[in-house]
């Protein structure tokens, strides 16, 4: 039997586990939009969109590990990871190739899953 200052609690998980999902999937479309964009035959053109796709990925990424660990950063993170989703997604949104399409909605839903979070 464990002390009970070592067990945790996992209800946090459920509060947690849609954000984390929206931040992973966020997270694998934003590198797959990233790579897309470097195959973009104008490539200066889609060098915003890749850049802030490469750190929508990192964010996301990094919000999903550290919601999963209970972190006590999470609102901060969410309130990050929400503002650099929205960027992302208004760039994205601007171009009319189907993989940035795809990314701006999933940035966009990850943006109101980790505000829920940041406002809880």
């Amino acid at each position: 039997m464990y002390p009970k200052a070592l067990t945790m609690k996992t209800d946090f998980f459920q509060t947690y586990k849609n954000c984390i999902e929206a931040c992973l999937r966020c997270s694998s479309i934003s590198s797959y939009c990233a790579t897309m964009d470097l195959h973009e035959k104008d490539m200066e053109m889609m060098a915003r969109c890749a850049q802030l796709n490469i750190e929508c990925a990192a964010i996301c990424s990094t919000t999903a590990q550290l919601l999963s660990m209970n972190s006590s950063y999470a609102k901060d993170l969410c309130k990050i990871c929400a503002e650099v989703c929205m960027e992302c997604a208004v760039e994205c949104g601007q171009h009319q190739n189907e993989h940035c399409q795809a990314c701006a909605e999933l940035c966009t839903a990850c943006a109101d899953e980790c505000n829920k979070l940041a406002r809880a």
